[in-house]
């Protein structure tokens, strides 16, 4: 079996769709018959309680994983509905920036914590805040690669500039190997103009960076998290669903 792949899903925006691709995406992997761990590194904890975990009720999370309070494995529970593992998070993590700061190696917390387990899974998500936070920056400071959720429109071309200055400068300083791994257009309508208009725009400068598969906007992704089941087994026959399987195959084959 090849080496495991660390991908981060990253947009300091919020809302383009980072914790709906990281489960259903972490789901469909899963149903590839891959091992997959997902780490929450959101304090919202979305990723938690959309694989079906209650985040106020996890013992321990990733949290006291990156101020060494406890190992990853310790802090490890089973998406039983998602066919994953996962790191939960909840409200607590957001006092980890605060703390993180005083801490040696704080940029590669979560890479030390994740290495002891790394060889156990095929394939690592990470799903970030919506911030170029400390706590975005563990996640690419442990990722190969990163993959960006984004909507077509004007403001997010705008928001990917700095997004790729972060993602130079964790390469030139602290992560070498990193690299964008593609961008996924989420929410797309085709028969808005300006989503076409952004969507060649994006082909026309990241060319084969930009994901085959689009996501569109689709209530059955929308649905899914409040029953704590990814939307590819929840409705595996939606639009949303069937996109998330075509990204699972893209991400396979492109790997092979």
């Amino acid at each position: 079996m090849s080496t495991t792949r660390v991908l981060a899903v990253v947009n300091q925006k919020g809302g383009v769709g980072k914790t709906t691709t990281s489960v259903n995406l972490a789901a469909a992997l899963a149903q590839a018959s891959r091992r997959v761990l997902l780490i929450d590194l959101d304090p919202q904890g979305n990723a938690t309680m959309g694989s079906g975990v209650d985040k106020r009720a996890a013992p321990r999370t990733v949290y006291q994983v990156l101020l060494g309070l406890c190992e990853l494995t310790a802090a490890r529970m089973r998406s039983e509905q998602g066919g994953y593992d996962l790191v939960p998070a909840n409200r607590e993590l957001a006092g980890a920036e605060v703390e993180l700061v005083e801490l040696p190696g704080r940029e590669s917390r979560l890479k030390a914590a994740l290495e002891r387990v790394l060889g156990e899974y095929d394939f690592v998500l990470i799903d970030c805040p919506p911030s170029l936070s400390l706590l975005t920056v563990n996640a690419l400071t442990t990722a190969q690669r990163v993959l960006i959720p984004m909507q077509c429109e004007y403001y997010a071309l705008e928001g990917l500039s700095d997004l790729v200055a972060t993602i130079k400068r964790v390469r030139a300083h602290l992560n070498p190997q990193l690299e964008i791994a593609g961008l996924l257009r989420t929410m797309y309508d085709p028969r808005n103009a300006l989503s076409q208009q952004v969507s060649q725009q994006l082909e026309a400068h990241f060319g084969d960076k930009v994901y085959r598969t689009l996501v569109p906007r689709n209530v059955r992704l929308a649905e899914a998290p409040s029953y704590g089941v990814p939307a590819v087994l929840w409705d595996a026959s939606s639009k949303g669903a069937q996109a998330y399987l075509a990204l699972a195959s893209e991400i396979l084959g492109a790997a092979a």
